[in-house]
């Protein structure tokens, strides 16, 4: 009711027939509708009529006339169509109307409100299924933000590892940029628990070990280690990473390279599997994933089932 703007033809008819029913006299009737909010502008025709010839009209034509004003009427209309429609609804003391119109006039008034009832179920199904769309396309456009803005994080990142590659020799600072191009990777997809850190001994401050990063995939803790070198992870690279996953009960590992591993690397990391489980990735895999758009995550656990399933710690995802 309150969501009505303009009467539709059929709840205006109904309108024609109860409101004249709801007063003996028809001044009655305008003063029902006067009461209800109309404006002097639509009264005034009918009141004239009345005042200089009040047989030439009926109660049901002074309705239609003030009616039809109203309803053609935009905004300045709006409050007196709402507050006409609350007064029939809510009308209970059919005492002022004429005897014989009394059932008729109780009828009438139950049908107003079953039309007005109907409307307002219709209208808010409508505000529903209207909210319920908004609420849609707001997510979707959120969604579609979000991934916007993760494409553009990607391809910055992917940006800053490519000019790595013209850096020349010197591989001391192009590792350690190495582990924070690919630490804000993995923290593009929000896996990134810590940043590359050091372990100090609380008495003496002697630096016990140092980690690249922590990341977590489907709830296990990898620690990751990232080395740029002119050759392959040797087992003396190799072993200080395998060592600090032993010294901690539940944690996994990952260890990336430039120039991929030798191969007593791959069969140690094998073998180190019955017992801890360590992911082998080349820097070629990482770039060639970024060219691709492919999912960081589902590339990781991809290759941590490979090593946890297969036994294949060095599964090389290149395509």
């Amino acid at each position: 009711m309150a969501d009505a703007f303009h009467y539709p033809p059929e709840l205006l008819e109904l309108l024609v027939e109860t409101v004249p029913r709801l007063s003996r006299a028809k001044k009655g009737v305008v003063l029902f509708l006067r009461g209800a909010g109309v404006a002097d502008q639509d009264l005034s025709e009918v009141e004239r009529t009345l005042a200089t010839n009040p047989q030439s009209i009926n109660k049901f034509e002074i309705v239609r006339k003030v009616l039809t004003n109203v309803n053609v009427r935009g905004d300045s209309g709006l409050r007196p169509r709402r507050e006409i429609i609350k007064r029939v609804v809510e009308f209970e003391n059919f005492d002022t109307c004429w005897p014989e119109d009394q059932l008729k006039a109780k009828g009438l008034v139950a049908s107003v409100r079953e039309a007005v009832n109907a409307k307002d179920s219709f209208t808010r199904m409508k505000q529903e299924r209207d909210a319920e769309r908004e609420a849609t396309l707001a997510r979707q456009r959120a969604e579609q933000a979000a991934a916007a803005e993760k494409l553009a994080k990607i391809e910055q990142v992917e940006t800053r590892l490519s000019a790595l590659f013209g850096m020349g020799d010197r591989p001391q600072e192009r590792g350690k940029l190495l582990e924070g191009v690919l630490n804000d990777l993995f923290q593009v997809y929000g896996i990134l628990v810590r940043e590359d850190f050091r372990r100090k001994d609380p008495d003496t401050s002697v630096v016990l070990e140092q980690i690249d990063g922590v990341i977590e995939v489907d709830g296990a803790i990898y620690l990751v280690e990232m080395k740029w070198l002119k050759a392959p992870v040797g087992t003396g690279e190799f072993f200080p990473h395998l060592g600090r996953l032993f010294l901690r009960a539940n944690a996994q590992g990952i260890f990336i390279s430039s120039e991929g591993f030798t191969e007593p690397v791959v069969k140690e990391c094998a073998t180190a599997l019955a017992q801890k489980t360590m992911v082998l990735c080349s820097l070629q895999e990482i770039v060639m994933l970024l060219q691709r758009r492919d999912d960081l995550l589902s590339f990781l656990k991809k290759k941590s089932r490979a090593a946890i399933v297969d036994k294949n710690p060095y599964l090389q995802i290149l395509a």
